[in-house]
């Protein structure tokens, strides 16, 4: 999972903060909150804490919690440091080299990439202080999101007010994320369990939660791929910007990627898609008359086998979730169904399925494997998506 620290400084557009948290959040992306004493006076840490879940840091000796020096410890953590708004005190102390409080202080001692968003009175923001602490920031590699024009809340016209927070959302993205690798394709994504019908009320399926899947479509979508997901059970969230289609049965699963199929550059088959499905299923709920219930099952039709079979130029990848021989069970099913790529899950004693963890071991046709190890499922998706990507353009 991604970090964001966001340090929130005084301003009136502090509250603008809180929509950049939800917005992160959203993104299933972890946020800490400092807040400087003056950013207190215009928001509550309660709204912040309620908002990233975390707690809100509002003193620099207020610790520890546990044993950590939080200006360190969340310095280490970050992928993205953020000073949403940031003021021109702000600014003049990191330009400067001054650590004399929290937000200030963690600056100095991570190695984080940093994006600063200023908003300030028009006239203080056009002084040639506050522009020389700016560009001597932009020359040590800080990432500054301009301040929009219009009227401030002091009455004055002109550029200083915070930039959107669209804008702000999506550079802190591009630096979250900054690989374009797949921009330009059309990438289809499957996730979570199928499910067979017994009888109108039950149903087989399976433990899939669809989170690899899911993680996947996020990491492709922030590598720039038009992503389509379709979804039979899952337990979290679909990620903004990705097309979800929703099938439930194996019948449907297939009508949906086949119908896709033709127009994609690359396929991740990561649902859990059922094996089998009952011969004849009920037309009316079965009663619990008998003490037991035979229910005779017939192979359902296999989706994965069938693409590998009329595939032209798409990159075509399966999963293969075993508990034993897994190298050896996924090399086969990869010759079997002609894939190009096959991701191989140990799911013995309770791994994998419902997890945030992943151990994945990728194998091509043309002979890689590679063990990527145990990572968070969206490490191993880009894990994954590193490792096509530099087997198909060698």
């Amino acid at each position: 999972m991604k970090s964001v620290v966001l340090g929130v400084t005084g301003g009136i557009a502090a509250y603008k903060a809180l929509e950049l948290v939800s917005r992160l959040k959203k993104q299933n992306i972890d946020v800490d909150v400092a807040m400087t004493k003056s950013a207190q006076e215009f928001v509550t840490p309660l709204s912040f804490q309620s908002l990233s879940q975390n707690p809100v840091i509002t003193d620099m000796f207020d610790e520890p919690k546990a044993f950590e020096i939080a200006h360190i410890s969340l310095a280490q953590k970050a992928d993205v440091f953020a000073v949403v708004p940031a003021t021109a005190n702000m600014i003049g102390k990191i330009a400067n080299g001054i650590a004399d409080d929290w937000i200030s202080t963690s600056i100095m001692a991570t190695q984080a990439k940093v994006l600063i968003a200023p908003a300030m009175n028009t006239q203080m923001y056009a002084s040639p202080m506050v522009q020389e602490n700016i560009d001597k920031l932009k020359k040590l590699g800080f990432t500054f999101v301009k301040p929009g024009a219009g009227r401030l809340a002091c009455g004055d016209v002109g550029e200083g007010k915070l930039a959107l927070v669209d804008d702000i959302f999506e550079e802190i993205m591009k630096l979250l994320y900054p690989k374009k690798d797949y921009d330009g394709k059309k990438v289809i994504v499957t996730a979570g369990g199928t499910e067979a019908p017994v009888d109108p009320v039950r149903v087989l399926t399976n433990r899939s939660s669809g989170k690899m899947g899911i993680a996947l479509a996020e990491a492709l979508r922030d590598r720039g791929a038009e992503v389509i997901l379709i979804t039979g059970h899952i337990t979290c969230s679909v990620p903004q910007g990705v097309k979800q289609i929703q099938a439930l049965t194996n019948e449907a699963m297939d009508r949906a990627v086949n119908e896709h199929f033709d127009s994609a550059d690359l396929v991740f088959m990561a649902a859990a898609v059922s094996d089998f499905k009952v011969k004849e299923v009920a037309k009316d709920k079965i009663k619990k008359e008998e003490s037991s219930l035979i229910l005779e099952l017939v192979k359902d039709k296999d989706i994965l086998k069938g693409l590998g079979a009329k595939k032209k130029n798409q990159i075509l990848i399966g999963f293969a979730a075993e508990s034993q021989d897994l190298e050896k069970y996924a090399a086969d099913k990869l010759t079997r169904k002609n894939l190009d790529f096959i991701a191989a899950n140990d799911i013995s004693e309770g791994k994998v399925f419902g997890q945030d963890h992943n151990r994945v071991i990728l194998i091509g046709k043309s002979g890689l494997k590679k063990d990527l190890g145990e990572l968070s499922k969206e490490d191993t998706a880009h894990g994954i998506l590193d490792a096509i990507m530099d087997s198909v353009t060698e």
